[in-house]
């Protein structure tokens, strides 16, 4: 083999087992998915209004919103649990850090409240 081949071969050797060697990558498992699936749709459906810096959204673009961010956050490995994606993706503003407000029915609290009560809910609902 050619020196230049095989320099080639031997780098792409060494970045195979490079990549062997990192760790897989966690992902949330079935149940903590439908767990969150389950929460972005109760945002979609909701009435409420969801304020974020500032501005007021319904709840389909607030899930659209939310949805966005979990993708990110999932190729960066950072959501694996419900919680994770309430505290990572659907509490405060990644760009000013201010919290998300949800108004429904005239009453207003963090989204981190509201999404916390349901996910118990939901959890107390199941078999």
């Amino acid at each position: 083999m050619p020196p230049l081949q095989r320099h080639v071969a031997t780098l792409l050797m060494l970045a195979l087992q490079a990549g062997a060697a990192l760790p897989a990558r966690a992902a949330p498992d079935a149940k903590a998915q439908r767990e969150i699936t389950a929460l972005l749709t109760f945002v979609g459906q909701s009435h409420c209004s969801f304020v974020r810096n500032g501005k007021s959204y319904g709840g389909e673009q607030a899930q659209g919103h939310l949805e966005d961010k979990f993708h990110y956050l999932l190729r960066r490995d950072q959501v694996n649990t419900a919680e994770d994606f309430i505290d990572r993706a659907a509490t405060r503003s990644s760009l000013s850090g201010e919290p998300y407000q949800v108004i429904c029915d005239g009453r207003q609290q963090t989204s981190a409240a509201w999404l916390n009560d349901e996910l118990r809910r939901m959890r107390q609902r199941e078999p």
